[in-house]
């Protein structure tokens, strides 16, 4: 059986067993996802690829130690390790990220996207452009929200156990932040016509 086809469950037995193509697997279906979320978070490309090396020497090191629980997805469980190496990373740091459109890395560069033309292209960059800026303007708690339900693809339950905020708060912020893109998109309406 090829390794592709393998559940994420099955690269980790295999890895434990001494496979250590399987991890190499694992690492390469979910590196995009969780490097473009700690990306997001730091705003800072070298710091950025320091973390994420820090959370795959943790993710080894948990799974040799035979203290990873199969129960959770993959994913979510590094994605988890992923943000408390971020937060922790602001805490000794004592200072905020920010989502800036003005960064050399894109996370649309890494989203797969089918030959368009030029206007498209441009239409696409120029959305983007916009809804990134949007966001950037979000309070902390509801920009958090935004990455990690839309960049990062989690559920609101997983958003809510990794903020330690219940659901209903982390739905609330997200409702929060999408009243407030709304009412800023009203206002530059308002200005340019």
């Amino acid at each position: 059986m090829q390794l592709k086809q393998l559940s994420d469950r099955e690269l980790i037995v295999s890895y434990l067993d001494g496979q250590d193509v399987a991890f190499e697997e694992l690492l390469n279906r979910h590196k995009d996802k969780i490097y473009t979320s700690i990306y997001l978070f730091v705003k800072n490309t070298p710091l950025a690829e320091d973390i994420f090396q820090e959370v795959f020497i943790k993710i080894i090191d948990t799974l040799r130690k035979g203290k990873y629980n199969h129960e959770g997805k993959f994913l979510q469980w590094a994605m988890r390790i992923a943000y408390n190496m971020c937060v922790d990373h602001f805490r000794r740091s004592k200072r905020r990220t920010k989502v800036s459109p003005t960064e050399t890395f894109d996370i649309f560069d890494v989203l797969e996207v089918t030959d368009d033309n030029m206007e498209t292209t441009m239409i696409k960059d120029q959305t983007y452009s916009r809804i990134r800026s949007l966001v950037d303007q979000l309070p902390p708690e509801q920009r958090e929200v935004v990455i990690l339900r839309h960049y990062a693809d989690m559920s609101f339950k997983e958003i809510a156990q990794l903020t330690r905020v219940s659901i209903n708060t982390a739905l609330g912020r997200m409702r929060y932040a999408l009243i407030n893109i709304r009412k800023m998109v009203e206002e530059k309406e308002m200005i340019t016509q």
